[in-house]
């Protein structure tokens, strides 16, 4: 049964995000938080064969979706199937093997549909599993001195608000004060197309 979903987004960024991903990305495994679709995961696991990229998502229509894409995409031989991750009930579930081989974890567009306390739990967990030397990459919208960086993202925080009052876009500098907490120091900051950003974070400790 083909259960794949298509995200128009990401036709619109996944080649900006690779190019992002290709400066970063060495060997061993990158797990994603928050995979959708899987429209992403099977696009950078093409492009990047020597590494394995693992997809992970808490809604079952999502984990069909990506399970579909793999199947289309001819790689089930190389790519594992999607890991039911709940961001905020840590520990994360994972296998041993992931954990040994993991080099980098990647979330696009996931903490501005998301309460705080996601993003919260996001680097507690990111900063447990990860060594120093290791990276976190966000990707989406972010909001700058608690500015929005184009009008376009006024209104789009708004409607997200108007869908739950715990979403939004985050401020930049409250997210990186989070990275500190848990180890990490922001290594750079890339302005995407559509008004939205990579973030790079590094464990330093």
């Amino acid at each position: 049964m083909d259960n794949r979903l298509f995200f128009s987004a990401t036709q619109r960024n996944r080649d900006c995000i690779g190019d992002v991903l290709s400066k970063i990305i060495k060997k061993g495994a990158v797990l994603e938080i928050g995979s959708g679709s899987g429209e992403h995961g099977v696009v950078f696991q093409k492009r990047f064969p020597k590494i394995v990229w693992q997809t992970s998502d808490p809604e079952l229509v999502h984990r069909k979706s990506i399970s579909s894409w793999i199947e289309y995409e001819d790689l089930t031989k190389k790519m594992p199937q999607p890991l039911e991750i709940d961001v905020e009930k840590i520990p994360w579930k994972i296998p041993l093997k992931l954990a040994h081989s993991l080099q980098g974890i990647v979330s696009i567009n996931m903490i501005h549909v998301a309460h705080w306390s996601c993003t919260i739990a996001l680097f507690k967990e990111s900063g447990k599993l990860l060594k120093k030397g290791q990276f976190l990459m966000l990707y989406g919208p972010f909001k700058i001195d608690n500015k929005h960086t184009s009008e376009s993202n006024y209104f789009f925080d708004n409607s997200l608000k108007t869908k739950n009052a715990f979403w939004g876009i985050k401020n930049l500098e409250e997210v990186c004060d989070e990275s500190k907490k848990n180890g990490f120091s922001q290594e750079d900051i890339i302005s995407m197309p559509a008004n939205n950003f990579s973030i790079i974070y590094r464990k330093v400790s």
